[in-house]
């Protein structure tokens, strides 16, 4: 589906009469290359195009939409779906007019005004598009000659349907709770998947999967636990809010537990500290810093047998994710918004935002 803003009125009314331009600058006009406008056009070969003289214009542009004034962009006449004129290089007459395409959808063309040939395609617009976007996309057109590239019209022109596609994939995403699967670094994956029906409503929820053939079943993760283990807010956050809006009044789908984890996790103190991790070990890389430098200078200092003052290093190496926490196995890829921060200003010198992953 196209997204477009329609003018008032008036402004549309206005958009149907481009504004005069001398003719000399139309030498791109006899050139078909690949258009400045996007179409959706498969195929080869020239199309015999009849329906210009047809009595009815393209759905939403009848005559009244053809500009009637006077000049070179103007049209004298009442032919349907004409949007303009110009005159080419050679003092040749061209036209702008809109065709029926498949589907409801609308060809904008240009082509020769006496042989009816030579046809070009300037825009495909979809079928939900305002009509008065046929008249704007030849205004644009028509009101910047050197830019009037656009390539010959093919016979699949008038049966393709614009971003049918786009919208069978959006149909085919919106089928299943999540065609994405995410992996890790241990080779394990996620993606948003229903429980299993036991329950009198299914449960929207993320799911790991390990690598191994003889792993058991999926088990549901929070969203919290898919985080940490890619150390990544993206693209978990992003499915997830789609997920919740697609299901949000799905009667037969229950998104409580996953609302409540995407919740806690945007209002969370505790963020993601591999930014930090980086920048730090790059920092003190750059400056020749030690680890002890750095403690030092966030205020985590230690002493020796003999009173010798040095920064706490394992405090450091914790926070940054380096370390382990004690009594656990792995480093924790958490750290909470204010350490971060005297990390980020104290100890290395630069504001914390450069370290705050989104």
């Amino acid at each position: 589906m196209t997204l477009t803003i329609s003018p008032p009125p008036s402004a549309a009314r206005q958009a149907t009469r481009p504004k005069a331009r001398a003719s000399s600058r139309t030498g791109s006009a006899d050139v078909c290359s690949e258009p400045r406008v996007r179409s959706r056009t498969r195929g080869a070969g020239l199309p015999s195009i009849t329906r210009a003289s047809s009595q009815a214009g393209p759905a939403g542009v009848s005559p009244k939409d053809a500009p009637s004034g006077r000049g070179e962009h103007g049209s004298g006449s009442d032919e349907p779906g004409l949007l303009g004129r110009y005159i080419a290089s050679r003092a040749r007459l061209r036209q702008v007019i809109a065709l029926p395409g498949a589907r409801g959808s609308v060809l904008v063309v240009d082509r020769d005004a006496t042989t009816l040939g030579d046809c070009r395609l300037v825009a495909h617009l979809a079928a939900d598009e305002p009509p008065e976007n046929a008249a704007l996309v030849c205004e644009q057109y028509l009101g910047d000659a050197a830019g009037r590239w656009c390539r010959c019209v093919t016979a699949e022109d008038l049966e393709v349907v614009p971003f049918a596609e786009a919208e069978e994939e959006d149909s085919e995403a919106q089928a299943t709770p999540s065609m994405t699967a995410l992996t890790d670094k241990q080779g394990r994956t996620y993606r948003l998947e229903l429980g299993s029906a036991e329950l009198s409503i299914r449960e929207l929820r993320w799911y790991r999967r390990s690598p191994s053939p003889e792993a058991e079943s999926a088990e549901p993760v929070s969203v919290r636990e898919v985080i940490a283990s890619l150390e990544s807010y993206e693209p978990v956050r992003t499915l997830t809010c789609r997920a919740l809006a697609l299901h949000h009044d799905d009667p037969v789908i229950s998104i409580a537990m996953l609302r409540s984890e995407h919740a806690r996790m945007e209002t969370s103190q505790i963020v993601l500290n591999r930014g930090l991790r980086r920048a730090a070990l790059a920092t003190a890389a750059a400056q020749d810093l030690s680890m002890s430098e750095i403690a030092l200078r966030c205020g985590k200092v230690k002493h020796d047998s003999k009173g010798k003052e040095s920064g706490e290093t394992s405090w450091l190496a914790r926070r940054l994710g380096i370390a382990p926490e004690s009594g656990k196995s792995t480093p924790t890829p958490w750290i909470h918004t204010d350490v971060l921060a005297l990390i980020a200003r104290r100890g290395l010198g630069i504001s914390p935002r450069e370290v705050e992953l989104g």
